[in-house]
């Protein structure tokens, strides 16, 4: 029986050969290693991964998708919405032994920012993280900075990934084709963060870019004297011209001021 793409879960299925090789060529799979593969759908990109690893984890929010992906005795499969997924219970193998994973997936567009924030509690137990996103996501994921595409989603990744754009991928390519390009991105944590977690550099960040077009005396300024901030820094600049290390290093005066 023929599976028809569910609005609700926002399915675009990847139907391009040629695309699919390249981006299992770039992900360079395995045997033995330990994949987790995000919305697998039809299985495109499932045939030639668990090919080559032996075994895969897939989780498929679909339950007739669920059903199916099942039938293969080498799938692993957890049918549940992915931002309730626990990814280092995943990593777990018996014995509590950790194992890093690596996760790979054609994240549902309508989900994919809480998907990426979801996964970022999760990095110190992934080894690299390849992902088909909307390509304006991509271009927000790997921005510079003073540039119109720099923003939280850049601030927050970059503080913890290494990235890379690596394939543009156009509507055709999928069935249905969805109304935008899209693009493959390969995240790599870093080894060693600057700050621990993001308990603080989140909200100050969220701040921060709360009124872009303002200067940041108007909005991190607030969360600053709020906070009982007595540092130095330059509040006469908009939030998309700081880089990434000045917001860390904000973060990480403000963390010692308050202990």
């Amino acid at each position: 029986m023929q599976h028809v793409a569910r609005k609700r879960f926002g399915q675009h299925f990847l139907s391009d050969g040629g695309v699919i090789d390249a981006i299992v060529q770039a992900i360079a799979p395995q045997a033995g290693q330990t994949m987790v593969e995000i919305g697998p759908g039809l299985g495109a990109m499932t045939q030639p991964l668990v090919e080559r690893l032996g075994a895969l984890t897939v989780i498929e929010l679909d339950r007739d998708l669920a059903a199916r992906l099942r039938a293969h005795t080498q799938l692993h499969v957890i049918e549940s919405d992915v931002l309730r997924v626990d990814f280092a219970a995943i990593s777990l193998k018996e014995e509590n032994s950790p194992r890093r994973l690596r996760v790979v997936g054609n994240l549902p567009y309508n989900i994919s920012t809480p998907i990426l924030f979801h996964l970022l509690d999760f990095a110190g137990c992934i080894v690299d993280q390849h992902f088909m996103l909307q390509k304006e996501v991509v271009d927000r994921m790997v921005a510079a900075p003073d540039t119109a595409d720099f923003g939280r989603l850049s601030v927050m990744l970059q503080w913890r990934y290494a990235m890379q754009n690596l394939l543009a991928v156009g509507p055709q390519s999928f069935t249905p084709p969805p109304r935008v390009d899209s693009a493959v991105v390969r995240m790599r944590p870093l080894a060693e963060p600057a700050l621990p977690d993001a308990r603080l550099l989140g909200p100050l960040v969220q701040a921060a870019f709360s009124q872009r077009r303002k200067l940041l005396r108007h909005t991190l300024g607030a969360f600053l004297e709020k906070h009982r901030f007595s540092g130095d820094f330059d509040l006469q600049r908009r939030a998309q011209e700081v880089p990434v290390a000045q917001y860390i290093a904000l973060t990480q005066q403000l963390a010692s001021q308050m202990r």
